[in-house]
């Protein structure tokens, strides 16, 4: 790809990193994004000498590397930019899941505390969040290591744990979603987060969680691409700039 085609690529990276920290899924400068260009090279939030967290992530912040981290002939590393320190992370994913494009690694507080609570991701709404309901119905693995993932051993051991499934709660970290592009990836962490956060409400009030029926889950129509992602995608956009 020539710089021009990265170009579009790296904005809509560094907006779905303020799609992050505007829904509260990656909170200071915790988490990253990454978007594979090819067999062996990906596009992913790097560090830079003036770092100020995924609320502020630029364009040039979202820097090409190649799956050991290197920068190749570019030079985008310069100016002293690092890729992240779970790198493996994310290339891990990508060597091993052909189906994969985007992974993105966030650190939800209602995900990581439901989790340590002993509350599964259960499909415990229906019409309240359609994808998400079908998303929990599949299954969402937990990795039940808290550690830091900045090598591909242990980035192996994640990935053994996610399986073939599109998202991953990391315990007492966070959570890891991948799917065919960066948007898709967001939303998919995004209704992880809110499943979460719906499951502690009912607990804290004294309630049982109890999955749909699923005569009720087969009834929960596919709304289409169009609108569970291009449109979902626009609000989440909408909501770094809020109308004046």
């Amino acid at each position: 790809m020539t710089d021009g085609e990265l170009a579009p690529l790296r904005t809509m990276i560094a907006q779905a990193c303020r799609v992050l920290a505007v829904r509260g899924l990656a909170d200071g400068i915790l988490g990253h994004i990454s978007l594979r260009i090819d067999d062996r090279r990906l596009l992913v939030r790097c560090r830079g000498p003036q770092e100020r967290g995924l609320a502020f992530t630029s364009a040039a912040d979202i820097r090409l590397v190649d799956l050991d981290g290197e920068e190749g002939a570019a030079g985008e590393l310069d100016g002293g930019y690092a890729p992240p320190n779970e790198l493996p992370l994310h290339t891990e994913v990508l060597r091993t899941r052909r189906d994969v494009a985007a992974v993105v690694h966030a650190h939800p507080p209602d995900v990581v505390a439901a989790d340590l609570a002993g509350i599964a991701i259960r499909p415990i709404v229906g019409a309240f969040d359609i994808p998400g309901a079908r998303l929990a119905a599949g299954g969402v693995p937990v990795h039940p290591r808290g550690v830091l993932v900045r090598n591909r051993h242990l980035a192996a051991e994640m990935v053994a744990s996610m399986g073939d499934r599109p998202v991953v709660v990391l315990r007492a970290h966070g959570l890891t979603s991948v799917a065919s592009g960066v948007e898709q990836a967001v939303l998919q962490a995004v209704s992880v987060d809110g499943l979460a956060r719906m499951s502690l409400r009912v607990v804290g009030a004294g309630g049982v969680l109890a999955d749909i029926p699923d005569a009720d889950l087969a009834e929960l129509p596919d709304l289409g691409e169009s609108f569970t992602t291009a449109t979902a995608w626009r609000h989440e956009l909408a909501r770094l700039t809020p109308p004046r």
